[in-house]
């Protein structure tokens, strides 16, 4: 039974951050080398615009928005998840390596098949996820102590490392590419947004169309997980199986998020913490927040750095590991893994 205090407070943090989503993508929109005004969009939005503002605004600024926004929550959600199932508040996706393993293997696909990603849009995710789920698998295992389960710390540094081989790796095979793949994956480890077309928001919608509302479904399953083991167990839940299948679906979520908007980490990390620090762990009442949080969280940090910054274009990836580092170093310290 959910408190009504805690379901009131939900709903009004989720039409706060509603607003303050809308207000991010109306900036965001509106901004650029071609500002268009408020009443402009507002037209445009409903069908009323001119046709340089609809060429404009539904060609080419509303899928990258769509983009953003999508992957941004997918990034949140991965995250709540991972954080979730394995009981430590520093997992998350980038931090673990997991997204460098999705890069990784759309880098390998590349050199092997010496194709162009623009022409293998709809593949490219099922490549990242691929990637991406047997990096986590090797976290998991090198990470694992027998009688002691999984170290929270551990994960961490091993995540770290991989990160870096992994990423490492790719630069490497980028002396085989051609200029454009060079450009392309260059782009993609700084976490530039790339996939701004409609046939990215198609590749892309089905995966979180399916997964977060099976991510949704679960909640309960991950109230119980997040509790002692032989609670859980007593309750008759498999955590074996249940974690595998939370785990696959997160890291599937993750991988086709950055498949189209690079590596970018940290997300994963703010979303469900701030989320938390709103309505608490239960999943049924943080987890749409940590989605809000973390569409809001992605179309600021493109907005700043495509159009805010006087030093040029800076990738969202960048802008958000500002942020995002010092946040991570101090939940570290707060929650003594250093």
């Amino acid at each position: 039974m959910i408190d009504s205090k805690l379901k009131r407070k939900q709903i009004i943090v989720c039409l706060v951050l509603t607003v303050l989503l809308f207000l991010a993508v109306t900036w965001s929109i509106t901004s650029g080398e071609y500002k268009m005004d408020l009443s402009a969009y507002l037209k445009t939005l409903i069908g009323q615009g001119e046709f340089k503002d609809n060429l404009i605004l539904m060609e080419f600024r509303m899928p990258r928005m769509l983009i953003t926004l999508l992957a941004g929550m997918a990034l949140s959600m991965s995250g709540a998840i991972i954080q979730s199932i394995t009981k430590n508040p520093l997992a998350e996706s980038g931090i673990l390596g997991i997204n460098a393993g999705g890069g990784f293997a759309i880098a390998v696909f590349i050199v092997i098949g010496q194709v162009n990603p623009n022409t293998f849009i709809y593949v490219l995710p099922l490549i990242s996820a691929a990637g991406g789920i047997l990096t986590a698998l090797l976290i998991f295992l090198f990470s694992y102590n027998k009688g002691k389960g999984i170290s929270p710390v551990n994960m961490v540094l091993i995540g770290v490392g991989l990160s870096a081989a992994l990423s490492g790796g790719s630069i490497t095979m980028m002396r085989k590419f051609n200029e454009d793949q060079a450009e392309f994956i260059a782009a993609w480890m700084a976490g530039n947004i790339w996939g701004d077309e409609w046939p990215f928001v198609l590749a892309f919608l089905p995966w979180i169309l399916i997964i977060i509302p099976f991510l949704f479904f679960k909640s309960n399953s991950l109230n119980i997980i997040n509790t002692n083991d032989q609670t859980a167990k007593s309750l008759g839940v498999n955590l074996d199986k249940e974690r595998l299948i939370l785990l696959i679906a997160s890291v599937i979520l993750s991988s086709v998020a950055v498949a189209v908007v690079g590596s970018i980490g940290f997300i994963g990390l703010m979303g469900p913490h701030i989320a938390k620090s709103f309505v608490g762990p239960r999943h049924q009442l943080f987890l749409p927040i940590a989605l809000l949080t973390g569409a809001f969280l992605l179309v600021v940090a493109d907005t700043v750095g495509q159009t805010v910054l006087p030093i040029g274009t800076i990738p969202a990836g960048i802008v958000v590991a500002i942020i995002g580092a010092p946040y991570f170093l101090y939940l570290m310290y707060k929650t003594n893994a250093v």
